[in-house]
């Protein structure tokens, strides 16, 4: 048998718009021919996914799973092309055995998850409800020694995973929750990107208030806005969600507790979705039937 390059699986790819498990396979049941490879994909209809495979997914959801001893837990995005597939059940069970993959192999590596039966189920499920599915992303996060990680998904669209160092998993799972309804952007303040930093100094020097100011006046008020802006966005610093007279940080500690850090997910989150036209669509095939 030929020896398959990745060059090999990424022009059957673009050729086909195949997943590469697919690809992979069918190169090497046609001996590393790709032309044969096509056509046998076209004879068991595995080019009616291919055409899918060009529908951008946006919906879908998304799955944790927290090891049994409470210092694993993992993440994963499984998208559909419409929110309502994302609730079908055959869908629901092939996300589930992803995510219980995910956790088995303590993988981040898509390819390495779908490998072999999974990528199969996928192709089977496309075929069946005739959408594109896709495994997006997942995401394995471990506790440091004496801690623990916490999980909560939100209506199966939001996800947020929670590290600390103490604690349990109640509590991890307690601020879970606040991620997934506050959306912080770092969990500590000086996690913050320099390039965020920067471009919030650049609106406040802009601001009205600021013009005329003498500089050592300009740059305290500026720094006191800074410390305001941090502390809004940063998760240790936030009114917790179900104590506001409390911070994250010091619900945290009322258990023993510190703040790590933090992985959220949201289904869709930076797809383009396609914005589809439907009475124009209509009025095209109108016209060419």
């Amino acid at each position: 048998m030929a020896a398959i390059s990745a060059s090999l699986v990424k022009e059957l790819r673009e050729r086909t718009g195949l997943g590469m498990m697919e690809c992979k396979k069918a190169l090497s049941e046609a001996d590393g021919n790709i032309e044969t490879a096509i056509e046998n994909l076209r004879k068991n209809a595995g080019l009616k996914s291919a055409k899918k495979a060009g529908r951008v997914a946006a919906e879908g959801a998304i799955l944790t799973r927290v090891a049994e001893d409470g210092t694993t837990a993992v993440m994963l995005e499984v998208n559909s092309e419409t929110d309502f597939v994302s609730r079908d059940d055959n869908f629901k069970n092939f996300a589930n055995e992803v995510v219980n993959k995910v956790l088995d192999t303590r993988s981040e590596d898509i390819a390495v998850v779908m490998e072999g039966e999974l990528e199969d189920a996928r192709a089977q499920l496309v075929q069946k409800i005739g959408e594109n599915i896709t495994v997006r992303r997942a995401a394995v996060i471990d506790a440091p020694e004496g801690g623990s990680v916490g999980a909560y998904v939100h209506g199966d669209r939001i996800g947020a995973v929670v590290v600390l160092k103490g604690g349990n998993q109640d509590v991890a799972r307690d601020i879970a929750m606040h991620v997934a309804a506050i959306n912080p952007s770092v969990s500590h303040p000086e996690n913050m990107p320099q390039a965020e930093l920067d471009s919030e100094k650049a609106i406040i020097l802009a601001q009205p208030d600021m013009a005329g100011k003498p500089a050592e006046i300009a740059e305290k008020m500026m720094q006191g806005r800074l410390k305001k802006y941090l502390a809004e966005n940063s998760l240790v610093n936030q009114p917790f969600v179900k104590d506001q007279n409390v911070t994250v940080a010091e619900y945290a500690k009322q258990s023993g507790a510190e703040v790590v850090s933090f992985v959220r997910f949201e289904v869709g989150e930076g797809i383009e979705k396609e914005e589809v036209d439907f009475a124009k669509e209509v009025m095209e095939q109108a016209r060419r039937s």
